[in-house]
């Protein structure tokens, strides 16, 4: 038998060994994050320095699987009129072509202020939306780039999974837009628009008189059933204790196993939630 204090103990000791992990998973993440930056800029130096040496017949070495593709980061080159010159990924198929309209508004607009810089000034980085050849799907990148005379020579890299700072911002807005429009603010979630899908972070909400979903960024068919029997793919309950936190208070954080939309892999997913009227909204980021 287990007496009060020794259950006490236990519980702490439970609870530090949690806050380690969730902490462990966060500096990983992060961690994997900046290694992928610092490989972009690398492979985007070594490709700088080659080009200087051998001008545009680095064209050739750029656009083949080689010294300058590293898993899914490549090399891709660009004149000042948008046409692609270069490129070690998917994109190959379009060299010769005006990609202006294929590089999407945000990268568009970042070659362009790279055009009003200075090569002086060295390398510079943006964030754009790019499909992943490894899965298929459109995804947050970051690129690094430096515009060479009539050339931007660029190396990106793939953000599938967003911060707990992100998630924590998406649930607030998500609250704040509520109680403020709320046939408004559900239907954009349900529509998939307003901002309230990005990445892997997406919202659902909850009528916490009913204990049904009323809306959800990704998955319709949840709308109008039951929260409270919602279980993850174990079979482990997700609805009911979430419903007794809310009961309890007004905002609070829950861990629980699902899939993730970007990825498509079961992933832990840590949720935050809050109270908006009588509402509960949840968002919560993925980690492997």
């Amino acid at each position: 038998h287990i007496n009060k204090n020794e259950g006490r103990v236990m519980k702490v000791v439970f609870q530090l060994t949690w806050l380690l992990l969730l902490c462990f998973s966060q500096v990983h993440a992060e961690t994997t994050q900046d290694e992928d930056a610092k490989a972009a800029n690398a492979l985007l130096e070594k490709a700088l320095v080659y080009y200087q040496s051998n001008g545009d017949k680095a064209f050739a070495a750029f656009s083949r699987q080689g010294e300058f593709v590293d898993h899914d980061r490549y090399v891709f080159v660009v004149d000042t009129k948008g046409m692609l010159l270069a490129s070690g990924g998917p994109s190959s198929a379009l060299i010769g072509r005006d990609v202006s309209e294929v590089l999407g508004p945000d990268l568009r607009q970042s070659f362009k202020d790279a055009l009003k810089v200075p090569e002086s000034q060295g390398i510079q980085q943006a964030d754009y939306r790019w499909q992943n050849w490894n899965d298929g799907k459109v995804e947050h990148k970051h690129v690094f780039y430096q515009r060479v005379g009539e050339r931007i020579l660029a190396v990106g890299y793939y953000l599938p999974r967003a911060t707990p700072e992100q998630a924590r911002a998406l649930r607030n807005k998500a609250a704040t837009a509520l109680l403020k429009d709320e046939t408004g603010t559900l239907k954009a979630i349900n529509s998939l628009q307003g901002g309230f899908l990005q990445d892997d972070l997406y919202v659902f909400v909850v009528d916490l008189d009913t204990q049904r979903y009323v809306a959800h960024g990704t998955n319709l068919r949840l709308v109008n059933t039951d929260f409270s029997k919602i279980k993850d793919p174990d079979g482990k309950p997700v609805g009911e204790p979430i419903l007794k936190l809310m009961a309890e208070q007004d905002q609070g954080e829950y861990k629980y196993r699902w899939k993730n939309p970007v990825t498509d892999k079961i992933e832990n997913k840590h949720a935050y939630v809050r109270k908006a009227g009588h509402f509960m909204v949840a968002v919560g980021y993925y980690s492997p």
